[in-house]
């Protein structure tokens, strides 16, 4: 019989800021990221396994969203006093990889309106650059899951969120969702965005001189889309 064992990668929860909340640390979870870091993954694979952690992060995301009381009666004619959803949300993907989670975010939320958002390293600055942006014309009045798989330095997801903010989307409106971070990255992002949450699956060791994450799982748009 297999002896159980306790994810080892994962940073301590007391190192990170209050707004960034994690996915119960399973050994199913381990074993899920165990697969999708292993560089000899088959394309296959690796699509299917990174889509079943996309998942379960998206149903974590919207356990932040607010709800009402709601009651309704049962085929049976009974009364059930339950909830709903409070307010109408949108996804914004973070071109190319983001767009990966697009397919998540559409299995759980039906008919769900989804932006986009393009930000690349400008070669004079260095520094991030938006080169397109199309989101819902009514995006400043819906909570916005904003979606990346990776948060390495942090300088692409916080100009996608500037562009938002630029949209008037309130920062307490828009939740992060990726599926690993590194600590610095986190760090940096939410002392930018208090008030904004992040969703991650996995806290990584840190960055190296290149800043990539480490351990990291590679370079998930090359991965995803074989290029």
């Amino acid at each position: 019989m297999a002896t159980p064992v306790s994810p080892t990668t994962q940073t301590s929860p007391a190192a990170i800021p209050p707004s960034v909340f994690t996915l119960p640390h399973t050994a199913q979870l381990e074993a899920l990221y165990t697969i999708i870091r292993d560089r000899d993954t088959s394309r296959g694979d690796f699509l299917f396994y990174s889509d079943r952690i996309i998942r379960l992060l998206v149903e974590e995301g919207l356990n932040h969203l607010p709800v009402v009381a709601k009651t309704v009666e049962t085929p049976t004619g009974a009364v059930y006093k339950g909830l709903a959803f409070e307010g109408k949300i949108c996804g914004v993907s973070i071109l190319r990889a983001g767009e990966a989670m697009e397919a998540g975010l559409r299995e759980v939320c039906r008919s769900v309106r989804i932006g986009k958002i393009l930000i690349q390293r400008d070669e004079e600055t260095a520094q991030p650059k938006l080169f397109y942006s199309k989101v819902p014309p009514d995006i400043a009045n819906r909570y916005v899951l904003l979606l990346d798989p990776m948060l390495a330095t942090g300088g692409s997801a916080i100009k996608a969120v500037e562009v938002l903010l630029g949209h008037g989307v309130p920062e307490a409106r828009i939740i992060f969702i990726n599926l690993i971070s590194s600590p610095e990255g986190l760090q940096t992002f939410c002392t930018k965005f208090p008030q904004l949450r992040v969703i991650t699956g996995w806290i990584d060791q840190g960055l190296d001189d290149k800043a990539y994450i480490i351990p990291g799982l590679g370079d998930f748009g090359e991965r995803r889309y074989c290029t």
